[in-house]
């Protein structure tokens, strides 16, 4: 299970390059924060599909033999993040199927809302699954769909899904850019000479070497073919709901995420908190490495020094509870620098804060290590309820918040205080563009509500029956 929200995916698309595969390979390293338990390629050359996919980082997932296998001027990529039970190499995007037009590779980034429902309804009617994502939901009403051409096929199927969905469709012919009406995730487009490039983040395009044009409009569709790009609109217009994790938290620190520059960002979300919850201390710490730039914010704005006096451990060791709950391994996976903080006080920085158990973690430490006080502040308002458009974020009842109070979460973290950024805080960074953002993790006030998951009704092709 996750301690912190954790981003679903990443996508990155080559149109028009005669190293499409090894370009997608490029961007999907760029794109590792996204997802790090599997990666994919497909590749099309002289209308026949080629595709790699595996398990863990894109360095294990795509060997460079593999990618330089993957021959063809056009190419698609995915890295995944995957729940504990959806992590088998059939659920690794991009997709191969062979539609009616011929084979067609997809890749998604995002969260259907009626997937259960609609995979339900397809089931009824004699589909057969062989995964477990919502991306083969949107492949199935696009095989069932009765209009005549593949584009409107396309549009027809995603008229029936909700919720959050950045897609890359690839054939012998075109590559197909999608982003939901409301735009939950973002997406870039670029050129990179006569090519075409699209990622999940302006990081990836740099990456390389794509000059960044745009995001994908919320509710576009871009068809990217030998005679250039041609962008619809399909859908009514919806409300912007951009996820404000996406800055907090999720993004890269240098990609500029629905208009606006992360790094800059997160830095002012630090000041603010400094302004709003000022703590007593002799130094600022941020937690590595998801709380540098809040604490580098935090820091300016407090006076107190920024030092960098914890450290994250490449091999983390197993954590056991002792007798009165506190770790029992040598050290859970950090290192503290014991002459910057011995008898001294300590603002420990973060971007967020929800199960809590990496905090409590670094509070034991720094207590051991022989700090004076540790004053704990967040760079976020605290997470109330969960993410249903392609965050990972623990069910209701696994939030602290939900189990008690703030006073009681700073007891269980050890601190001798406790204090988060205000969801108005919040606003006023964000400025002009808070009210086009998703904040209902914080709010709970969701864009669009989710539907209660039917019973499933056929078991996944492949895997074992009940009892086996």
């Amino acid at each position: 299970m996750t301690t912190e929200p954790t981003e679903e995916c990443g996508v990155f698309g080559v149109w028009g390059d005669p190293a499409a595969a090894q370009l997608c390979a490029i961007g999907l390293g760029a794109l590792q924060h996204r997802g790090e338990h599997g990666a994919g390629i497909v590749s099309f050359d002289e209308g026949k599909a080629r595709s790699h996919r595996g398990l863990g980082r894109v360095e294990a997932a795509l060997p460079s033999a593999a990618v330089h296998g993957l021959d063809g001027a056009a190419a698609i990529g995915h890295v995944r993040y995957a729940r504990e039970a959806n992590a088998e190499l059939n659920n690794v995007q991009p997709f191969v199927v062979n539609d009616r037009d011929g084979a067609l590779a997809i890749a998604h980034n995002g969260q259907l809302l009626n997937g259960a429902r609609l995979r339900q309804g397809l089931e009824a009617k004699g589909s057969l699954f062989s995964t477990n994502s919502d991306t083969e939901v949107i492949l199935h009403l696009l095989a069932t769909s009765g209009q005549s051409t593949f584009t409107n096929r396309l549009i027809d199927a995603l008229y029936k899904v909700e919720g959050a969905h950045c897609l890359l469709l690839l054939t012998a012919d075109k590559m197909v850019v999608v982003r939901d009406p409301m735009g939950f995730r973002p997406l870039m487009i670029g050129r990179r000479g006569p090519a075409w490039v699209v990622a999940s983040e302006s990081c990836a395009l740099e990456q390389v070497g794509a000059d960044q044009l745009r995001e994908v409009l919320p509710g576009e569709v871009i068809l990217v073919d030998r005679g250039g790009a041609r962008s619809l609109r399909p859908w009514p217009e919806a409300p912007r709901r951009g996820c404000t994790f996406e800055h907090l938290r999720l993004a890269r620190a240098d990609s500029v995420v629905f208009g606006q520059g992360v790094y800059g960002l997160r830095r002012r979300f630090g000041e603010r908190l400094a302004q709003e919850q000022p703590a007593d201390a002799d130094l600022v710490l941020p937690v590595p490495e998801s709380g540098e730039l809040a604490a580098l914010g935090f820091a300016a704005q407090s006076g107190a020094p920024l030092e960098l006096g914890l450290r994250r451990l490449a091999e983390i060791a197993p954590v056991r509870a002792g007798a009165r709950g506190r770790s029992t391994a040598p050290n859970p996976g950090f290192s503290v620098v014991r002459s910057l903080v011995l008898g001294r006080r300590v603002a420990l920085v973060d971007a967020s804060l929800v199960r809590g158990e990496t905090c409590r973690r670094l509070v034991e430490l720094l207590r051991e290590a022989g700090a004076a006080a540790v004053h704990v502040r967040v760079a976020a308002p605290p997470v109330v309820g969960p993410c249903f458009y392609g965050v990972d974020t623990p069910p209701p009842d696994a939030l602290w918040v939900n189990r008690g109070s703030i006073e009681g979460a700073r007891h269980f973290l050890g601190a001798d205080s406790l204090a988060f950024l205000s969801l108005e805080g919040l606003h006023a960074v964000e400025g002009a563009a808070a009210p086009t953002l998703c904040d209902a993790c914080f709010s709970l006030r969701y864009p669009i509500l989710p539907q209660v998951e039917p019973e499933r009704v056929q078991l996944p092709l492949f895997g074992s029956a009940p009892g086996t």
